[in-house]
């Protein structure tokens, strides 16, 4: 009799009772090189959903590859967000094996600096709003189409508690995120009639490479921020992640917000130092 791995019995048995449906799927996620990205990879790819990872450095990419390609098929793209003919090119590259989008997970996205508005860095505002703002709006509109071809679809939009709420010095950073929030309520509305879920998840405090790249490598201020307290993790994310996509087709999980427990709100920490 054929042994299975823990996570591959759980699957066999979700699978044969109809609880999820995933089998030979595609997922699509930009900025599956590191944090919530990566971690989504992994996790999608116990599920058995074929993947295609974006992002900007082809060796991470092709490194995770390797790993995952153990157990799923996956295809890589490398471009930049920002780069809307890139996108584009390389979306309509893609090989007929991975052309049907059934899962876009927009993850990609930024924060430069945390400097009051007055002295606010024209290039950092200028990174939030290319990257948060107008390259989820290019993947989207370059997959969208598939999935109105298909009658089918579903779009997870990576948001934040600052797409919520205001906190000091996050000005155009939470700019940026409040527009990801109005985006993902009306792309839901005018996708609703083509049959396809559309919904946002939106973390509060969690460890990847985010503090480093807002503080500009300052490694000790970026460390600073997760001490004190359990952040999240991006696999925390990821799990989350996990459970959205495998609810049945009639359940849309349209907007879901998620703390540490220490965290109350944008700006209440419980810090224990």
């Amino acid at each position: 009799m054929m042994s299975l791995t823990k996570d591959e019995a759980r699957l066999w048995v979700l699978q044969f009772f109809g609880i999820i449906n995933l089998y030979m799927k595609t997922a699509l996620i930009t900025g599956a090189t590191s944090g919530i990205g990566k971690s989504t990879a992994i996790e999608l790819a116990k599920h058995n959903i074929n993947l295609i990872l974006c992002g900007r450095r082809q060796d991470r990419l092709d490194t995770l590859k390797d790993d995952l390609s153990k157990s799923v098929n996956v295809h890589t793209l490398c471009f930049d967000v920002r780069d809307r003919e890139s996108i584009f090119k390389n979306i309509e590259s893609l090989p007929k094996e991975f052309s049907a989008i059934d899962i876009l997970i927009n993850n990609a996205g930024n924060a430069h600096g945390l400097d009051p508005i007055q002295t606010g860095d024209l290039d950092d505002w200028d990174a939030m709003i290319d990257i948060n703002v107008k390259g989820l709006l290019y993947v989207s509109k370059a997959v969208i189409p598939k999935m109105i071809a298909q009658k089918s679809g579903h779009i997870i939009n990576i948001g934040s508690i600052a797409g919520k709420e205001v906190y000091p010095n996050g000005n155009v950073y939470c700019a940026s995120k409040h527009a990801v929030d109005a985006i993902n309520n009306g792309m839901r509305i005018d996708l609703n009639t083509h049959g396809i879920r559309v919904g946002a998840i939106n973390p509060g405090l969690v460890e990847t490479e985010f503090s480093n790249v807002r503080f500009k490598n300052d490694t000790e201020r970026a460390n600073n921020v997760y001490k004190g307290y359990d952040p999240l993790t991006p696999k925390d994310i990821a799990d989350i992640i996990v459970f959205v996509v495998t609810r049945p087709y009639h359940v849309n999980i349209a907007d879901l917000v998620v703390f540490p427990t220490a965290q109350a709100s944008a700006y209440v920490l419980n810090k224990k130092l």
